[in-house]
């Protein structure tokens, strides 16, 4: 999996806006393939590059559960041991991530963990308020994210790895994320985001010497590139929220670098 430190420069670059008297953003110096998309505070969007061009959203698919089942999962804070695979399921990191709890899970991207908690989730669905019901529940939180890719159907759909972002099914763009994000609707999800990756980075935290923004990474697979992936990150500082795409190679290692002289 890609080093989220790779996109560390473009974060700082945004976090630094959130201390300028006034939301002035110089448009960043983007390559194709790469999108930006931010706000302010002020209810507006600044797009830039292809933050309009919808993808595969990756890891950002967590966050979505956490919209649909943080609050449960959080209170009783659930845990798991990661050890690489479990039945049908892989996890990208193969010597497994250990023991996590729904904090480190979301952190490292655990797959497993996820997709275990996600199998219990929809038994209790089923038991509370039948199939139907539960699959109508799903629909309602991920129809942003899945346009007419799910076959239509009664029954819940088959539970894989796709529902955590490996694969195509869930699919979105800087923009549209950000929008989704903005939404009072998903402010649990923020909460959400505060609580479990504030401040995480130690090297953010050094240099900022405070923990009031959060982020999530993410890598995503490309359309009709089986070796390629692209990367991901959102989240949100006290004004600024951010949502941003890139492809993986060396791309990602020289946008946000770039994107911070710009807005300098």
């Amino acid at each position: 999996m890609w080093n989220p430190r790779f996109l560390l420069a473009g974060c700082l670059a945004t976090l630094v806006l959130a201390a300028q008297p006034a939301p002035a953003v110089t448009e960043p110096a983007l390559k194709p393939g790469e999108g930006f998309a931010i706000t302010l505070g002020d209810g507006e969007v600044r797009a830039y590059g292809e933050a309009r061009k919808e993808a595969p959203m990756g890891s950002l698919a967590k966050l979505v559960w956490l919209r649909l089942e943080g609050s449960d999962w959080a209170s009783r804070s659930v845990q798991f041991r990661c050890k690489g695979s479990v039945g049908p399921f892989v996890c990208w990191n193969r010597e497994g991530h250990g023991r996590v709890d729904l904090g480190r899970a979301l952190q490292e991207s655990c797959n497993l963990a996820f997709l275990v908690w996600i199998a219990d989730a929809q038994a209790t669905w089923r038991t509370d308020y039948g199939e139907a019901a539960g699959r109508v529940r799903m629909e309602a939180v991920f129809m942003p994210f899945l346009g007419r890719r799910l076959p239509p159907g009664e029954a819940l759909p088959p539970l894989t790895a796709a529902w955590v972002g490996d694969g195509d099914l869930l699919r979105t763009s800087p923009d549209a994320f950000l929008r989704w994000l903005m939404e009072p609707e998903q402010s649990e999800v923020v909460t959400f985001g505060k609580r479990f990756l504030a401040g995480s980075w130690v090297e953010v935290k050094e240099l900022f010497g405070k923990e009031g923004w959060w982020f999530k990474t993410g890598t995503a697979p490309v359309p009709g590139e089986p070796a390629a992936t692209s990367a991901w990150v959102a989240g949100a500082a006290a004004r600024p929220w951010w949502s941003c795409t890139c492809p993986g190679g060396v791309a990602r290692r020289r946008v946000w670098p770039a994107s911070a002289k710009s807005w300098g």
